[in-house]
């Protein structure tokens, strides 16, 4: 079939020429509409339940809220996770799914189960919703809201009522997330002595407010012929409305008690658990937009910028300004800066090795036209695929690797056409030019196509890895089969036309002289292997063995970084701390971090925003630091020194803090991945807080005196002090009191909305909460008058037990079970060999007491995991290999020959890895996979000439040898092209560069060795292995001949 496509190509050479200029015009089209991001989204498929509680404590939040919605969520179909936090005021319930889930359909389940789960919840305690759709890349755009003269208050109103539903607007904007400033109230501070002197009770206070703030329609009244609708209008619409409002009348005279007698009515902010603050300046306000999942982030953050210039007069006029701190295109620009630079480099390497060892610029050009071509195709493939362009699926594509097929293709087309226009003695005609075209080409043809199909079969277990490594390297293997298909296609059309087309008459093969020198030494070199192929073969097998032993020294991780151009620091303190004085201790970090010159901006965010998709307590801050390009960092060299002067220098700023060292999109996917924001972590399960926290404690000390382990640190579930306010059920009952006449008194303390007040569109929330002087210490709260059915006014003090304890800050569950964790990061070693050197040490400190159990996670589970399934997948995709081999072949053994260039590439691959420092990772893994298809095709192109000069008639030494010396321009030009295509992302240094480097350092250093190899065991092996098999020359023979 497919040599019948090749003679009908050169039949219809100018349909071919059509449809590859169609090919250029959908391509094109494909290109302009590919989503481009950084990296690929690797978050799995989850839905996060969040319930906001503001009068509970995290024992009564998860007593009462978590546990229901888990076991409303348990049984799910499709459920892999369930894991939760329980903090004050708020629950946080992750459900993650299987991949390949669709996140609707996820929803739907968790919306169904949410009503059940509802109704377990106790009225007043909160109603659990649904997040936003975003995952671990929907951060994509933050800015600030200035304005000289404004207030906090009235910059988070501004952010809230003009800029954010703006920017709702934006397709693939899901929400935007106002954090910092003061959200507004509208605040009734009761003064308990006036309430005592008026004798005025909370619930009627309360309900004076509710009945005060409504409308009502009276439906219409016809009158002289029209129609006249009827409303009455009693909404509270400002401050001295609710003031003027009357809550009773005066028992001594009747005159009435006003809300104004009772309490002061002011504007106020809401209880917040959060605050912004940047470059030590002090709090400033923040809108965080969140992308869409499946968005393009390119044209989101550009439609974005495009809003906010739009809004920019009429914020003028009200004297602010939206200030871009964190813009994700400035990532992707770097990262597919890099990409471009690494394919641009790379495909210009090709072409001058292409030129030089063809000598031919024509013959060069139209091997080289298959690049931009095969690279329109994948974008088609890309597009139809909905596969985003992004540092994995375009930064692992070898453009000699895609050329290979036209190289073979195009060299014996030359070699055709230079013998027969050599024995003419005369340049071809037309028709004598399309005859040898067709005859080179039919000569590789089998070679041609069944090496290009294994090249590109080898990628197919690729698309088996689920995970992170799948989402990573999923897209990487479909763009570069996508790429393949087209390669191979238009080696078996375009070029063939094109070679017809524009191949002259008459070639001389000549040889660059570096080509001459290498045929020099490489004839007697290849005689001596021929004469001793058990040597030969044992010698690359000794290489082999050398780099098994080599292999488990090299250490492993789960993927290199990528140098996200920021750093995301997070600081520690102790859970007591308060929010105040969080936010100081936050400036002091943030002027210190100031003092280096590779910082540009320093952006805290400290506690939660009202919109908690990321539960975090009043006592941990993350702290995004902006760094300069890294040429002009004067510091340090690298990040590892830079992280560890920011560490001394904090650490001297602001003592007792503890910090850890990440980057944006790091820290926010693995906390939306695993729950923990570090590389490793050790989990504890258990009943009892305090246990666990003494578990956690000890293993702590352990960890820290590992090699290697940095900002480690246990989860602060303890040391919250809790005011608790215990009712004695016989003293209430002594003056006929019931619970909730005391705990309106403990809720009104915090605040407690009794209504809305609309100004136009804006909502904002009437909040009744005791004045500040009424409420700062344990006695005053004691001293809280509670009002008997009798009329008499008792303090709180005598119906409750009033004390400070301390209690949890934080209770988190993972499969229904309370779980604590110990996080940490690993610096200057391998993730592998630490985490065996730590299960080491856990283990024989023996820390963990009988009834609980332990697991690690983090990084370290995603390679565990990982390589569990590369253990399948690497033998699956060599399985491949030798059954394609054996089809194409029709012979086991031959198929067996071809089948050794696989251990002799993984030796390269081992030994580049080592050469240069880097660990073995998933990159490295799909590296040696891709490696495999290439390896096996120059064994094929060589070994497929034997057999034919064996159909032909030569004996079997003379088969190998004669393939060996014809053979050696098209198996060094398959090598070297992919291997120089691999050269620019192998020594690249920009952003992204740190995960293609494993990749190409294996492809580049095996196919070093394969390619070696190829020529001088693959013929020697030939020639023994095969002589033995027909008799037509037996060892001793072989070794004898001269």
């Amino acid at each position: 079939m497919v040599e019948r496509l090749l003679e009908w190509s050169l039949r219809n050479r100018f349909l071919v020429l059509t449809l590859a200029l169609l090919l250029i015009g959908g391509g094109a089209w494909a290109m302009r509409g590919l989503p481009i991001d950084a990296v690929p989204d690797v978050t799995n498929v989850q839905v996060q339940v969040l319930t906001t509680a503001p009068a509970l404590g995290p024992e009564e939040v998860e007593r009462f809220i978590t546990t229901p919605v888990e076991l409303a969520m348990s049984g799910l179909p499709g459920l892999t996770e369930l894991r939760s936090i329980s903090r004050f005021g708020l629950s946080a319930v992750t459900v993650a799914f299987e991949d390949g889930t669709d996140i609707y359909f996820a929803r739907q389940l968790v919306n169904e189960r949410l009503q059940g789960a509802r109704e377990d919840i106790p009225p007043g305690y909160g109603t659990p919703e649904m997040g936003p759709i975003s995952t671990g890349l929907g951060e994509i755009y933050q800015f600030v809201i200035q304005g000289d003269g404004k207030s906090p208050m009235e910059l988070r109103t501004i952010l809230e009522w003009d800029v954010a539903p703006r920017l709702r607007q934006v397709p693939g904007v899901i929400e935007v997330n106002a954090f910092g400033g003061e959200l507004r109230t509208y605040e009734v501070a009761l003064r308990p002595e006036r309430l005592g002197a008026y004798g005025v009770s909370l619930s009627q206070l309360f309900e004076a407010l509710e009945r005060n703030n409504a409308n009502a329609g009276g439906a219409y009244i016809e009158k002289n012929a029209e129609q006249y609708l009827i409303r009455g209008e009693g909404l509270i619409g400002t401050l001295q409305d609710i003031g003027d409002i009357v809550v009773t009348s005066d028992a001594r005279d009747g005159t009435p008690v006003y809300v104004r007698q009772l309490a002061d009515v002011r504007f106020a902010p809401m209880v917040r658990q959060g605050a912004v603050t940047q470059d030590g300046n002090g709090e400033v306000v923040t809108g965080i937009v969140l992308m869409l999942l499946g968005a393009n982030s390119r044209e989101v953050v550009s439609q974005v910028k495009a809003a906010v210039t739009d809004m920019t007069p009429a914020l003028a006029k009200l004297g602010v300004r939206v200030e871009p701190f964190y813009d994700r295109t400035e990532l992707v620009k770097k990262t597919i800066a890099t990409v471009a630079k690494n394919l641009a480099e790379g495909a210009l390497l090709v072409v001058v090795v292409l030129f030089l060892m063809l000598r031919n610029l024509r013959a060069g050009l139209i091997t080289a036209s298959v690049i931009p071509l095969s690279m329109l195709a994948a974008f088609i493939g890309m597009r139809a695929a909905g596969v985003s362009g992004n540092l994995m699926s375009l930064g692992a594509i070898d453009f000699g690797l895609i050329v290979d097929g036209a190289v073979i293709v195009v060299e014996n087309v030359v070699r055709m056409i230079a013998e027969r226009s050599h024995r003419l003695g005369r340049p071809l005609d037309s028709g004598e030019r399309s005859a040898a075209v067709l005859e080179g080409c039919r000569e590789v043809l089998g070679s041609t196509v069944f090496g290009v199909t294994i090249i590109s079969i080898v990628y197919l277990p690729i698309l088996t890895l689920t995970g992170i490594e799948g989402k990573m390297f999923g897209p990487m293997a479909l763009t570069v089969l996508f790429a393949l298909i087209g390669s191979l296609v238009l080696a078996v059309t375009l070029i063939p036309v094109l070679a017809s087309l524009f191949l002259p008459g008459r070639l001389e093969e000549r040889e660059i002289r570096l080509l001459g020198w290498v045929r020099k030494h490489y004839e007697p070199a290849l005689q001596r292997t021929l004469r001793r192929p058990r040597l030969a073969l044992g010698a690359g097998m000794g290489l082999f063995a050398a780099a098994l032993l080599v292999a488990p020294f090299l250490g492993a991780e789960f993927v290199p970084r990528l140098d996200e151009g920021a750093l995301a620091l997070q600081a520690w303190r102790l859970p007591s701390v308060a929010l105040e004085e969080s936010i100081r201790q936050t400036g002091e970090i943030e002027r210190a971090l100031r003092q280096f010159p590779e910082v540009t901006s320093v952006v805290s965010k400290t506690g939660r925003a009202e919109i908690a998709t990321d539960p975090m307590g009043v006592e941990i801050s993350d702290i995004l630091v902006m760094l300069r390009p890294r040429g002009e960092w004067r510091t340090a060299k690298d990040r590892e020194g830079l992280i560890a002067a920011m560490d001394s220098a904090l650490r001297a700023r602001v003592p007792g803090t503890l910090f850890s060292y990440s980057q944006p999109i790091e820290l926010r996917v693995s906390e939306l991945i695993s729950g923990v924001r570090s590389d490793v972590a050790f989990k504890i399960y258990g009943d009892d807080l305090a246990t666990l926290e003494r578990t956690a404690a000890a293993a702590v000390r352990v960890l820290s005196r590992i090699p290697g382990a940095a900002d480690v640190k246990a989860e602060q579930t303890g040391g919250l002090p809790v005011l608790r306010v215990r009712l004695d059920r016989r003293a209430m009952a002594r003056y006929g009191l019931n619970v909730s006449d005391a705990l309106d008194a403990v809720t009104t303390i915090g605040g407690r909305e009794a209504g809305v007040v609309l100004e136009g569109q804006r909502r904002f929330a009437v909040q009744v909460r005791y004045a500040e002087d009424a409420r700062r210490d344990p006695a005053q709260i004691g001293a809280l008058r509670i009002r008997t059915p009798a009329g008499q006014l008792i303090p709180l003090s005598q119906v409750a037990d009033i004390r400070v304890e301390d209690g949890p800050s934080q209770i988190s569950h993972e499969a229904g079970r309370r779980r604590i964790t110990v996080e940490l990061n690993v610096r200057g070693r391998d993730l592998a060999g630490f985490v065996a050197d730590a299960q080491a040490a856990i283990a024989a400190a023996d820390v963990v007491p009988a009834g609980y159990f332990t697991e690690w996670g983090g990084q370290f589970k995603n390679l565990q995991d990982a390589t569990a399934r590369l253990l399948v997948v690497v033998p699956l995709a060599l399985a491949l290999i030798f059954v394609l081999l054996y089809v194409s072949q029709g012979s086991a053994g031959l198929a067996g020959i071809i089948f050794l260039n696989v251990p002799f590439a993984i030796s390269g691959g081992v030994f580049a890895l080592a050469l240069r420092g880097l660990p073995l990772s998933i990159s490295a893994g799909v590296g040696f996979i891709a490696l495999f298809g290439v390896a096996v095709l120059t064994g094929l192109v060589l070994l497929g000439y034997a057999e034919q000069r064996r159909r032909e008639g030569a004996d079997v030494l003379t088969a190998a040898s004669d393939a060996a010396r014809v053979r050696l321009r098209p198996v060094l030009m398959a090598g070297l092209v992919a291997a120089l295509g691999y050269v620019p992302m192998a020594i690249a240094t920009g952003s992204g560069a740190e995960v293609q480097r494993p990749l190409a350092t294996v492809v580049i250093g095996g196919l070093v060795t394969s390619t070696v190899l190829t020529l001088l065991v693959l013929p020697a092996v030939y020639a023994w292995m095969q002589g033995r098999a027909t008799g037509a020359r037996d060892h001793a023979n072989q070794e004898a001949a001269p």
